[in-house]
């Protein structure tokens, strides 16, 4: 089935000369070095064929490479592949129904309908995990820039093949990557985890000041006089919630950012077993059943979703 899915996907990429490539809103960095390498060993694959890899973007993910512009109303019978993002409304930089096709890779739990050809594998760790599957039975280019891309963005996601998402066939990929481009991976961690002494500094501070409730549950509320304080963003302890795994005695961690210019908070959350995506879809949230988010203008929402997480970790005893 997967490789039936995969030679689709290469005969609609040869057939469109216009392809545009998104990914979820607030996007982590598994999202953006997913659609960077596609998009890059798509041109390197086929030079005269325009490729853009759209969204917002984060400037401490410029290291993997340089999002694009562009003016939809211009592009001809362009081709949409969406990765990472298991539902229409969350897709970052494009109006969805101005494109004919679509072809979503994702390995979230699935939501959406988004075309007739759809790569969804939620036993996959990562985006890039499929990504790359696509390049390496393919005669799509896998330069050795693509291959570090999807190697970070299999690492991040995984959170150095940690989460129970890792699988044989991870390792497989991997290896692949670096045997077939020679890929120095030690020297690519900078690209994910040098952090200016801010973040450092912020991380202790969320350190210091989490709640934890005696059902094992560690939220943190971050204000954006904090954000200000410590003069990181908004992003910045998303970028983080991995590193409070394996703490003892907390089952589930939260951390919700107040995101004053677009007047929403921000919500990530990790677990260590009890079942979290359906918590976060009550929220209208979505995700893995151990990692997931939301995006939330309603404060009462807060407390609540504390509560019912909670009650989650206290369900789990």
């Amino acid at each position: 089935m997967q490789k039936s899915v995969i030679r689709k996907i290469y005969k609609k990429i040869k057939e469109y000369d216009t392809i545009v490539i998104a990914r979820h809103l607030g996007p982590d960095p598994d999202a953006v070095t997913t659609e960077i390498a596609l998009r890059d060993s798509i041109k390197a694959t086929f030079p005269k064929k325009k490729v853009y890899a759209v969204g917002a973007s984060v400037s401490r993910f410029n290291t993997f490479g340089k999002l694009d512009k562009i003016k939809e109303d211009e592009l001809v019978n362009p081709l949409l592949i969406v990765v990472d993002v298991p539902n229409i409304s969350r897709i970052d930089g494009v109006t969805f129904s101005l494109y004919k096709e679509v072809i979503k890779i994702d390995h979230h739990p699935y939501e959406d309908a988004m075309g007739k050809i759809e790569m969804v594998d939620t036993n996959s760790c990562s985006a890039a995990q499929l990504a790359a599957e696509v390049i390496l039975n393919t005669r799509l280019v896998m330069t050795k820039e693509v291959a570090e891309n999807l190697f970070l963005g299999i690492v991040s996601d995984s959170d150095r093949f940690l989460l129970p998402y890792t699988s044989s066939k991870t390792f497989d990929i991997v290896n692949k990557l670096i045997k077939n481009t020679n890929l120095d991976f030690s020297k690519s961690y900078n690209k994910l985890y040098e952090r200016p002494l801010d973040e450092i500094r912020f991380q202790g501070f969320i350190a210091m000041n989490m709640v934890v409730t005696e059902n094992g549950l560690g939220y943190m509320k971050i204000t954006a006089e904090d954000v200000k304080k410590f003069n990181v963003d908004t992003s910045t302890a998303s970028n983080m919630v991995n590193n409070f795994n394996f703490i003892k005695g907390i089952k589930v961690w939260v951390f919700i950012t107040e995101d004053e210019k677009n007047n929403v908070y921000k919500i990530n959350i990790r677990s260590r077993g009890p079942i979290i995506n359906k918590v976060a879809a009550k929220y209208n949230g979505g995700g893995h059943q151990f990692a997931s988010g939301i995006r939330t203008s309603d404060k009462e929402d807060i407390d609540k979703l504390i509560n019912d997480l909670d009650d989650v970790c206290k369900n789990k005893n």
